[in-house]
């Protein structure tokens, strides 16, 4: 076992830190506050390689491994989360669905621009009615010759509006069949497909998140991804490497508010020393450091097994759990160290608190990760 990044990971590191603090940090409240999506920040990280970290050199993306991945969007969301996010949903569902299921051709098609960030990816699972339910979906895709025709609606789909690409799974067969959904490519412009509602959201504001509605849309059957059917199947192992997305974003913001309350602490006077030297402030951080270097070994272990092609659905789900709750946790003493300040704009750690909520939520809940850990122990 060895608990130290490589030199490349280090490297990798600095790099998006500096990519966060150039690009990011001056426009934090600025995109929060007007739920502005900055797709030239978008296209600047594809510059440095971070839309396609986990895509071979040869289909245009970085080559790197899990480790590098967590450390990228660690780095990213101490910053803003919510472009932390956005990387992550990039590269963890979208580009990864293509990659890991789609042919050579496919690949080839749509992968490279999704690296370098000339195309930004939305995935579609969710629907009104399922949430936790995939198996429920209402949304089709019925075959005509060479063709598929869908229709539906897919939401909470982050870059439902601006992504120039999206994989889709829609029922092709009946409800509550794992067997009976596909995925499929579609590219925007592609008539019959078009954005919807875009959410009005308490955190996260700078990713922007909004419906894919399809009415009578065609697509060629060559833009259906792997075998009839295995859309379901596809989409619970590309969640697994997304769990992974999850618990790094959720360490980044951890880090960033307990980083910004360990400052605060040892600047705050009160009764004529720093609040740090008070036992209930340093017992709080105390916990807050111990609970994130654990979540930490979590998220690691998990990218070790993904690197190495190991089972990591129990992994990964610990993983993601451990970490969102941590986050939260962490979050929540960030702004009662803060005090007033805490619950104010001009201290990050307000912001921290409202973007944390939503790690326990996408991906699979905390509950829905429970589901799954305890149906693997219990085998």
């Amino acid at each position: 076992m060895n608990f130290e990044y490589s030199e490349t990971q280090l490297h990798v590191a600095d790099s998006a830190r500096a990519f966060a603090e150039q690009y990011i940090r001056p426009h934090i409240m600025e995109w929060d506050e007007a739920q502005t999506f900055p797709v030239e920040v978008f296209k600047k990280a594809g510059e440095l390689g971070f839309m396609g970290v986990l895509v071979p050199e040869s289909l245009g993306g970085s080559g790197l491994g899990y480790h590098e991945y967590i450390a990228i969007i660690e780095e990213i969301s101490k910053v803003d989360p919510s472009i932390g996010l956005s990387v992550a949903a990039h590269n963890s569902l979208c580009t990864n669905h293509i990659l890991e299921f789609g042919d050579e051709a496919q690949k080839a098609r749509w992968i490279p621009k999704l690296a370098r960030g000339e195309w930004i990816g939305a995935w579609g699972l969710t629907e009104h009615n399922t949430g936790s339910d995939a198996g429920g979906m209402n949304t089709t895709a019925k075959r005509e010759g060479d063709f598929w025709v869908l229709n539906g609606a897919k939401n909470f789909i982050t870059h439902g509006i601006s992504g120039d690409i999206a994989v889709v799974v829609a029922r092709t067969g009946e409800k509550g069949d794992s067997r009976g959904m596909t995925a499929f490519v579609i590219e925007k412009g592609t008539p019959g497909f078009k954005s919807g509602k875009k959410e009005d959201k308490l955190g996260m504001r700078a990713s922007e998140t909004a419906e894919l509605i399809f009415t009578d849309c065609r697509i060629p059957d060559e833009n259906r991804l792997g075998e009839v059917g295995e859309g379901f199947i596809q989409s619970m192992k590309v969640l697994d490497g997304g769990r992974i997305s999850i618990g790094a974003l959720s360490l980044g913001i951890a880090k960033g508010a307990y980083e910004a309350s360990l400052k605060y602490s040892k600047e705050r006077v009160q009764f004529g020393k720093p609040i740090s030297h008070f036992q209930g402030i340093s017992f709080k951080l105390a916990e807050m450091a111990t609970e994130i270097e654990a979540a930490e070994l979590l998220v690691h272990k998990a990218a070790f097994l993904k690197n190495h092609g190991k089972p990591v659905t129990l992994m990964s789900a610990k993983a993601k759990m451990y970490a969102s709750e941590v986050c939260v946790r962490v979050s929540n003493e960030a702004v009662q160290i803060h005090g007033g300040y805490g619950y104010t704009k001009d201290f990050p750690v307000e912001k921290f608190y409202r973007d944390s909520k939503l790690c326990t939520i996408g991906e699979g809940t905390t509950e829905i990760q429970k589901v799954v850990i305890a149906k693997n122990i219990l085998k």
